[in-house]
Parts: structure tokens; sequence; C-alpha cells
């Protein structure tokens, strides 16, 4: 059973002058829902203001919450917000935190929806609006849900946002493997940032991550990972610099449960990263990486495991 979080409100209509793919996310749910039985869906309530603003600048809470984001944000984030995207922007760190309790109760969990890494204190960036893995991880830690979170992100691109967000927190740390040369030009500060070369491969790749986050996983004992599952280190990816088959991102997915499953940490998953023209084909990749991630912790949940 595949325990899956999703919020209509996740799938929207294109606001006008975005270069963002907004399709994508209603074709993981629908390809989620071929899977009849072998998921079981659930509904998140919105992000509680008090909590978007414990991670983010109140007077941007504000700006985004009524619609009122300032041209030059805008064209920061990459897209116009308007009401249906504002709303959009408060359920995806709900659906985060969410996934997060589902798999504190049952070992992993998806979010159709979010790894918002880009987003800063007082701007979005990157077409991203909230940092739903930041938000979701200062609340985790200080509601006492679970001592010690670590944020594992995958993507190509650097988790500066979750980094910035999250900086000095004795309960959260941060773990983002990435195209050096590519976005964002100024990086943050991660608990540990592996950059690497353009062009790297499957095999290497996979031997940098298995030899990088295993140390700090040991070191760090974490209680809890949120994954930003993107799947733009695939070799074809528009924004990509990496050149992961479909195999090799299976492999990275798989070797990061696996690590997650030996040492007893609950795994919670969102999408992140993944451009070009065929929405249907980045949307598989993203159902790969939950099915995947799903397969690994099969029976391995705490408590209920079915």
């Amino acid at each position: 059973m595949i325990r899956v979080v999703h919020h209509p409100s996740y799938v929207t209509e294109a606001p006008a002058r975005s270069t963002y793919r907004w399709g994508k996310n209603g074709a993981i749910r629908d390809l989620l829902r071929a899977r009849g039985d072998a998921v079981t869906w659930f509904e998140p309530e919105p992000m509680p203001r008090a909590w978007l603003e414990h991670a983010h600048d109140p007077d941007y809470v504000a700006q985004v919450l009524t619609a009122a984001v300032p041209p030059e944000k805008e064209r920061r984030i990459g897209f116009p917000i308007t009401a249906t995207v504002a709303r959009r922007a408060e359920f995806v760190p709900g659906g985060t935190y969410l996934a997060a309790r589902l798999a504190l109760d049952h070992g992993f969990a998806a979010n159709t929806a979010g790894g918002s890494h880009h987003a800063l204190a007082d701007t979005g960036a990157g077409y991203c609006i909230f940092n739903d893995l930041a938000i979701a991880a200062l609340r985790l830690v200080e509601e006492g849900a679970t001592p010690r979170v670590l944020i594992v992100d995958v993507d190509v691109h650097q988790g500066d946002g979750t980094a910035a967000l999250t900086a000095g927190h004795p309960q959260i740390a941060t773990y983002s493997i990435h195209a050096e040369k590519n976005f964002p030009v100024r990086k943050a500060r991660s608990t540990l940032d592996v950059p690497l070369a353009d062009g790297i491969g499957d095999e290497e790749y996979c031997t940098i991550l298995q030899g990088t986050l295993a140390p700090l996983m040991a070191e760090w004992q974490p209680t809890l990972i949120l994954y930003q599952g993107g799947v733009d280190p695939f070799a074809e990816d528009r924004l990509g610099r990496l050149a992961l088959s479909a195999g090799g991102l299976e492999r990275r997915d798989r070797l990061v449960a696996d690590m997650a499953i030996a040492a007893g940490v609950p795994l919670a998953s969102t999408v992140g990263g993944g451009y070009g023209d065929d929405v249907l084909a980045i949307a598989a990749r993203h159902v790969r990486v939950i099915e995947t991630l799903a397969a690994a912790f099969a029976g391995t949940g705490p408590g209920d495991r079915s």
C-alpha cells in the first residue's frame, strides 16, 4: 500500500506568462490513480499561517496570501501569484507535513507536490513560493513530532532556500547533491553540500551519493528524512546538467531508501524539479520515484506495516 497525499488545489490552470509546466501534478495524480487499490489517498489541510510565518517573513506571507506579490518577486519566482496560485501555495506545505506525519506512523508516504527548495525568507524563487520542506521540518520538530529531521535533496539544483531557512537549527540538517554549475548561481551552505561536475552518470553519481550521505546519517542519526526527489538529474532534462539514466534515478532512490531502512528512519517524499516538453514523461519519472521508495519500504513501517 502506498500512502499518497494530494489536494485538488495542486492542479490549477497556468497563470499568464508562466513557463512552468503546471500540468505535471495532475499527470502524477492520474498515473497514481491508475494503480487502483495499491494507493491510499490522503488530503491535507492548508498550512496554518503561523507556521508559514515561522519560516517566511510575515510581510511576504501576506503578499502571497492576498495575491499582491510585487512584480520583481514574481519575476524571481517565474510566474504571477494569482488567488488560485496563492491557495495552492498554502496546501503544498500542508501536504508535505501530512506526508511526514504518515511516514512517522507507517515508514513511508509521498506528497504529489512540494520540494520547493528555492523559496527564501522574504521571496520565492525558481518556481518556488513557500518552502514546504523547511516549513514542515520546523513544525515537526517544534511540535515534538520527531527529534531530528534530515532533509535529503537530490534535485539537480542546490536546495539553497531550505539550507538558508533552517541554518543553525539544532534539530534540522540539510544534504544537497547537485550540479555545481547549475542554478542558483549563489549557493547557500547546507549541512553537507555535494557539488558535482557536469555530465556525471549513474555509476559515479551513486558512488558519491553513498559515500557522502551514509556518513552524515551515521553522524546526525535522524529520526525522519524529508526527501526532495527531483528528477532533473535525468540526462534529457531541459534544466539539468547531469547524465543519469532512468535506471540511474531508480538506483539513486533505492540507495537512499535502503540507507533509511537500515537506520530505522521513516521517509516522506516530495516531488521537485523535472523539466521538458513531455509533461507525461516527466510525471512518470516522478511516479517512479514514489513507487521505488514505496517498494523499498513495503512491510518495514513501525506500527501498521500494511
